[in-house]
């Protein structure tokens, strides 16, 4: 038994309108889970045959906009971030909260019970330039470091076994000029199902809503969305009975291309085989735990 953990950044539960791009017949990954036209308001928590939705807070008790850095803290440690620092905090993580993910995180928690925890998404080389030469990590990157689980770069793209950030690996080639081939959604689907072959705990990234959010921009938006829902799709048809898919986000954006900043909106948490260790979960920092729970069956 495995979890695939889908984290897509800046996804909210909003309006029940056309003007939400994240609430459409068209995600019909999405609708699996909330038997609706995907995800808004609107739409009730359900528990049905092995797939839950719900409606969780990413406020965490914290005035102001969340956001990702002590979102995502608090979200793969179980630990209030925000409250920590009396704020929210981000994009990257705060000084005084990276402990949480240097030593208590949901990698260090996983290989505590004596399994194996593995971060899908590939770097190309100038990110780790960037980022040793700041010493300046994402949460997730931050994550995976510290609790010695190895980051994969070119050469795992290559051969098929990591994910880039935009799934389909057009930013490396076009951006970057970089000799890897654009692939299609589900092709990447495959490489995080063939992982789940591997590892316990496999956690993969997804960060363009966040940045479609930012921008406003509705066509970028459905785009983005439009990727992602072909790659949760193929792994929803054939994700093997015994594994468990788990979706949520640390903050709404995406949902509400009315404003540029994050929304104080709730975020999904979408969950597909065993679902009782999430009926619980009432926030993103429930949602670590549940994953100990359920990994320690």
């Amino acid at each position: 038994m495995s979890v695939l953990f889908v984290f897509v950044d800046g996804v909210g539960v909003g309006l029940n309108s056309s003007e939400n791009p994240v609430a459409s017949s068209k995600l019909r990954a999405f609708s699996h889970f909330t038997r609706n036209n995907g995800i808004h308001q609107d739409c009730e928590d359900t528990s049905i045959n092995g797939t839950l939705f719900k409606k969780i807070d990413a406020n965490l008790g914290v005035e102001g906009l969340p956001q990702s850095g002590t979102g995502q803290t608090s979200l793969f440690s179980g630990e209030n971030a925000s409250k920590k620092i009396g704020k929210h905090f981000g994009p990257y993580p705060h000084s005084k909260i990276k402990p949480l993910l240097r030593k208590r995180s949901l990698f260090h928690k996983v290989k505590e019970i004596g399994l194996t925890p593995h971060f899908l998404n590939a770097y190309p080389d100038i990110f780790f330039e960037k980022s040793e030469k700041r010493n300046r990590w994402s949460c997730t990157t931050l994550m995976s470091k510290s609790a010695g689980v190895r980051l994969n770069r070119f050469d795992d793209v290559q051969v098929g076994t990591a994910i880039t950030a935009e799934i389909i690996q057009n930013a490396w080639r076009t951006m970057l000029n970089l000799d890897v081939p654009d692939i299609e959604p589900e092709e990447a689907a495959i490489r995080a199902l063939n992982a789940l072959n591997q590892f316990d705990l496999v956690l993969y990234e997804y960060y363009l809503t966040d940045k479609a959010g930012h921008a406003q921009d509705r066509m970028m938006a459905d785009s983005v969305l439009e990727i992602l829902d072909r790659f949760l799709g193929k792994i929803i048809r054939n994700l093997k009975k015994e594994d468990t898919l788990l979706i949520t986000s640390d903050h709404g954006n995406i949902e509400d291309l009315f404003v540029k900043t994050h929304t104080r909106n709730p975020v999904p948490l979408l969950v597909k085989g065993n679902t009782e260790p999430f009926k619980a979960v009432e926030s993103i920092l429930d949602v670590t735990p549940a994953i100990i729970r359920l990994l320690s069956i």
